[in-house]
């Protein structure tokens, strides 16, 4: 298994300029869609109710990357770095945009849902680089310490990637806002088409990120299925394990649960896309196909999840 997945290390990753503009247009059209549904009120309601939130945001931007570290460095004899690269890539974007839709099929507190997806939106322009980056050293100099031969620090430019976050997550975020505040009854209106183009496009992201690489892709779906069930499961285990600790109540578990376990794979291809982020040639077919599995499989595992909530009756 190591071996085969070894290869996908010196499959080297290449896209061209057109392309990665077009990704990156899809994804400004999901996060504005995500705004729509963001008010100014969820902001507020966050201050008069701030514990569950707080918990959430910690599952996501702490607990999961912690989680993901200890996954990739237990795991080092079976996880080659490029996997574990993606994985902690992964780790560190946002939610995703399925969340709040999923959280409400499980019967969670799709108020918090709303509200995290907010805020942790909001912080990702500092968080997504910030953890990639600490998790990401810390990870080599793991590896370094265990292996022979000596790994070196992925090379990434962090001033690009906060210009780029703040173009695909800052712009649409308040453009989606001021929309929805200034234009309600069309927001009324086009926000569930929107949402389904959003999940189109984002399903255009994930294929316009395996088109060249299919076969490479089907050939070791199996390995990569297995890392992503495992990777997923422990974000949701250690979401709804995490604010059970601190005694949420249960509409609240799922809804965190749901957060940190349902990523925005689509923003980590389109960094993974941009060369002035992570330079050409840097990229591998580990970390290309491990964030976009996850794209598919979180929505799977989620509805899954909250399908198996739905039916489960709340007794606290």
């Amino acid at each position: 298994m190591y071996e085969q997945l070894q290869s996908l290390d010196g499959l080297t990753i290449n896209f061209n300029a057109s392309g990665i503009h077009i990704v990156n247009i899809i994804l400004a059209i999901v996060m504005f869609g995500i705004a729509l549904e963001i008010k100014i009120a969820d902001f507020r309601r966050v201050l008069m109710h701030p514990k569950s939130l707080i918990i959430g945001l910690c599952s996501q931007l702490f607990v999961l990357p912690l989680l993901t570290f200890l996954i990739v460095a237990s795991g080092y004899h079976f996880i080659p770095p490029g996997v574990a690269m993606g994985m902690i890539l992964v780790a560190a974007c946002p939610g995703g945009n399925m969340s709040n839709f999923i959280s409400s099929i499980a019967k969670g507190n799709v108020a918090l849902s709303v509200s995290m997806s907010a805020a942790n939106t909001a912080v990702a322009i500092f968080m997504t680089p910030l953890n990639f980056e600490f998790w990401g050293r810390m990870y080599v100099n793991f590896l370094n310490k265990r292996s022979e031969s000596l790994l070196q620090p992925l090379e990434m430019s962090i001033p690009h990637m906060l210009f780029a976050l703040c173009i695909l997550l800052v712009i649409p975020l308040i453009a989606g806002m001021l929309f929805a505040k200034y234009f309600p009854i069309v927001r009324d209106k086009i926000l569930k088409p929107v949402k389904s183009v959003s999940l189109f496009a984002f399903f255009l992201i994930l294929a316009f990120a395996l088109a060249n690489n299919m076969e490479a892709f089907l050939h070791n779906l199996f390995y990569i299925f297995i890392i992503v069930l495992i990777h997923n499961g422990t974000a949701l285990a250690g979401g709804f394990s995490f604010a059970a600790l601190f005694k949420c109540p249960i509409p609240d578990r799922r809804s965190i649960m749901i957060e940190t376990g349902i990523q925005n794979s689509g923003l980590g291809l389109a960094m993974l896309f941009n060369t002035k982020i992570f330079p050409e040639g840097v990229v591998t077919g580990g970390m290309l196909f491990v964030t976009a599995w996850w794209g598919i499989w979180h929505i799977i595992s989620g509805l899954i999840v909250a399908t198996g909530c739905r039916y489960k009756k709340i007794s606290s």
